[in-house]
């Protein structure tokens, strides 16, 4: 069986060599066919890995709750026959509210708050603005922080809120140049803080921030969140300003109106033991908080894992569009395969009530048919798959799109151009085994 294969293949090659052009004009179908494939599931798959890149960075075994300034919510009320809406009063998002979660929720490994203040960073006569980030212990954990030199907070420097900071690497290079951080002082706001660990750069596209809302963490300067909380401003306490402010609106508005923030946490992070928790925790969240916000919806819960699943059915969706807009390449190089194999059936009449007189059977003509057509189909596979290849990363140049060309791509498209090498040429194969030799033989 394989002589005879080897056999049909070199009458096939030189079927091919005889009529290059041809052949070549042929297989340009299955050419672009397979390479489309190729490019197609590379983008889809570039796709899907830069999705699972941006998911990684919010934690896929987090629930992210986050404060909203301010929903309005309550009964419309008639009061002297004009329509009041009830103003109920909400603590916003407090170190309570994590508290809580913590104390009464299973499954949950370890929770961080973040408080963010807009400040300028100062030392050496150099100055910037960033951002001062409050948070604990367990938030460089949470977020898979690794540390370059130093390491988090100590529960003294907590308990006590120490002007202690560890910074993020770009901070370390524009403020502490030729020299090492680690012990250092750097001024944030009117408070001076000793750098007690350094984080190692995370690269962070200019994308991935503007479409999950995310800072460029290498920026960023993490303090203590009771040191923010003490040294700078606590939203969630009143103060006299807030007072003299409230009396001067003739008391017609409570302290926690529409626009202003009256939230003492900017964000809470909730890390969960296995992220199959993650969508029942965040139910019970949202139904914990709006207990202790009076009913007040002034909180969002998001999800990143579901929000990975939705995005991986998106793009599932899309791989199949594209593969499937790219295989119609496919079958019309097919078509085009059985339209040449049909007309070279007609050429080679002669040819074919020879090897029948000197003793070939119909199964042997019908194989010498297929064999040439599967070996154009190959032809043409091998080509599409460089050419593939070569657009795949022409796109990612041009077009500054990831893409990923597997393993698995390239042997699903030449195992379908090799199939359709087969379809499309076994009616003309049979066609041809179906000659009678007496006619054939007197064919001009």
């Amino acid at each position: 069986m394989l002589k005879k294969l080897i056999y049909n293949f070199d009458i096939a090659l030189e079927a091919i060599k005889q009529n290059t052009m041809r052949s070549f004009l042929t297989s340009l179908g299955i050419i672009f066919g397979v390479a489309s494939v190729i490019a197609m599931l590379a983008i889809g798959r570039g796709a899907q890995q830069e999705v699972l890149q941006q998911m990684q960075l919010l934690g896929t075994n987090n629930v992210i709750v986050e404060p909203v300034v301010r929903q309005v919510e309550g009964e419309v009320q008639q009061v002297d026959g004009v329509a009041q809406e009830e103003n109920r009063y909400s603590p916003g998002l407090t170190l309570e509210d994590m508290q809580s979660i913590v104390q009464n929720i299973s499954n949950i490994e370890s929770v961080s708050p973040e408080i963010v203040f807009d400040t300028e960073f100062i030392r050496n006569g150099r100055l910037r603005s960033g951002k001062l980030i409050g948070v604990s212990q367990e938030y460089f954990d949470i977020n898979s922080f690794t540390f370059a030199a130093g390491g988090t907070f100590s529960d003294i420097q907590v308990r006590d809120s120490e002007p202690v900071c560890i910074i993020g690497s770009d901070i370390e290079n524009r403020f502490f140049a030729g020299e090492k951080a680690l012990g250092q002082k750097i001024k944030a706001g009117d408070i001076w803080f000793t750098v007690v660990g350094v984080l190692e750069k995370r690269e962070i596209s200019t994308e991935n921030i503007e479409n999950l809302g995310i800072r460029n963490y290498n920026l960023d300067i993490y303090t203590p969140a009771t040191t923010v909380l003490l040294r700078y401003k606590n939203r969630g306490m009143l103060t006299g300003q807030d007072i003299q402010s409230a009396a001067a609106n003739n008391g017609a508005e409570n302290t926690t109106t529409i626009g202003q923030n009256y939230h003492q946490l900017d964000k809470l992070i909730v890390r969960v033991s296995d992220n199959r928790y993650s969508v029942p925790i965040s139910d019970i969240i949202r139904r914990m908080l709006t207990r202790r916000h009076n009913g007040v919806i002034d909180f969002e819960v998001i999800v990143p894992e579901l929000l990975l699943q939705q995005e991986r059915r998106t793009q599932s969706i899309f791989n199949i569009v594209l593969s499937s807009i790219a295989s119609i390449s496919l079958i019309v190089g097919g078509i085009g395969i059985m339209n040449i194999m049909l007309a070279s059936v007609v050429e080679r009449i002669r040819e074919i009530g020879v090897r029948r007189a000197v003793g070939a059977l119909k199964q042997d003509i019908k194989f010498q048919f297929l064999t040439e057509a599967l070996a154009i189909s190959i032809t043409g596979g091998i080509i599409g798959i460089i050419l593939g290849i070569a657009f795949s990363y022409l796109i990612e140049i041009t077009a500054g799109i990831q893409t990923i060309v597997t393993i698995l791509s390239i042997f699903i498209s030449f195992g379908v151009a090799m199939s359709i090498g087969v379809i499309f040429g076994y009616f003309p194969a049979k066609r041809a085994a179906e000659q009678d030799p007496v006619k054939s033989l007197h064919h001009e």
